[in-house]
């Protein structure tokens, strides 16, 4: 495997950043996860927005620009002869001291590496994921901009932690507020009465880039889309209920907490936005980045 690191490609054994980088030291960075369809980077536009978006928001200022970074990883996912696939583009703080101050960083740090990927069995895909309602909440926005993408996800892996403990894929982090926000990894819709709910930025989620063309879709095959919180009770009650996210692309989720969603099976409108999905990220369609 060839990675792309500061502006040269090496083998994946040589790819090593310095022991003293704020992103080992203290996950002082941001990141994006990118799908590769038919050799084409999906959404490059909406993945470069957050990235800067990101940045901008930790004030971390990258080295190279959006160009620049878009060429890199056409050229990484050539190298690498990935025609479906995942890239993961990743800009730390850079080399520092060990005090915390990111200012003593002179340089960030960038990679970008192109990998198959397969986050879930086709088997999944076919009889729905299921899901726990973690302990784990998610961080507060007065505590960490849930906009930002960075490399701090201990929030994250200690709800995922509880999922492995309990034996499932994945689970559902709530708000300060006991609400819906979302998957360890994804963002989450239930659909009621034809209608599919997402919960909206406030509930202190990751604006995904899937969730948007998620929505997107929904609107052009004129299904109602609404961004409102959600409680543990709507989802309960949900007639379907599926996930999105870069790796997961659509995903139902069939049972929560050991109960059935709905009838207990990938509902009709999960699988109509999957199947929609897939021929969407086989065009040149951008939808914008709205975080």
């Amino acid at each position: 495997m060839i990675v792309w690191m500061d502006g040269r490609t090496v083998d994946r054994n040589d790819a090593k950043i310095s022991v003293f980088d704020h992103g080992l030291l203290y996950g002082d960075g941001v990141f994006e996860g990118i799908r590769v369809y038919s050799g084409r980077i999906f959404q490059c536009k909406a993945h470069m927005d957050r990235l800067f978006r990101s940045a901008e928001g930790i004030r971390l200022g990258c080295a190279f620009d959006e160009k620049q970074l878009t060429d890199a990883m056409n050229a990484c996912i050539q190298a690498n002869n990935i025609y479906d696939g995942y890239i993961r583009l990743i800009v730390t703080r850079g080399p520092g001291t060990l005090g915390l101050n990111p200012f003593n960083c002179e340089q960030s740090t960038t990679i970008i590496i192109a990998d198959a990927i397969s986050l879930y069995s086709r088997e999944m895909y076919e009889r729905g994921l299921p899901l726990i309602i973690t302990k784990t909440r998610r961080c507060p926005a007065e505590s960490l901009d849930p906009s930002i993408k960075s490399l701090n996800y201990l929030n994250n892996t200690l709800a995922k932690i509880e999922c492995v403990d309990a034996g499932v894929p994945e689970g559902i982090m709530l708000n300060e507020k006991g609400n819906v926000a979302e998957g360890t990894g994804d963002n989450i819709f239930i659909v009621k009465d034809g209608a599919i709910i997402t919960p909206p930025p406030e509930a202190g989620i990751l604006l995904g880039i899937t969730r948007g063309v998620v929505i997107h879709l929904a609107r052009q095959m004129e299904l109602e889309a609404i961004e409102r919180d959600i409680t543990p009770a709507d989802l309960y009650a949900a007639d379907e209920c599926f996930l999105t996210g870069t790796a997961a692309e659509v995903i139902a989720a069939t049972h929560v907490d050991g109960n059935a969603i709905g009838n207990g099976t990938v509902g009709p409108i999960t699988e109509m936005l999957l199947g929609r999905f897939h021929e969407f990220a086989r065009t040149d369609e951008e939808v914008p980045y709205e975080g």
